[in-house]
């Protein structure tokens, strides 16, 4: 996938990485998933998150943690 998903701007939630085009940090999906609740809980409180940007930021975390990314 070539499309950016998330993303950080300083003007937007003080800087913290959010999904593109919400208002949406990518560690409310973390935070979820460590509280043992399923991706379609958290895509079901956060509507604006497409299932696909939701796992492409999880793809992006596997390849940083595997340092596998560049961007990382």
């Amino acid at each position: 996938m070539n499309q950016q998903v998330i993303h950080r701007d300083p003007e937007i939630y003080s800087g913290a990485t959010v999904f593109v085009g919400t208002r949406v940090p990518l560690s409310a999906l973390f935070d979820y998933l460590k509280a043992g609740e399923s991706l379609n809980g958290f895509l079901s409180d956060y509507p604006s998150v497409s299932k696909s940007a939701a796992i492409a930021a999880l793809v992006i975390a596997e390849k940083c943690a595997d340092r596998q990314c560049a961007s990382c």
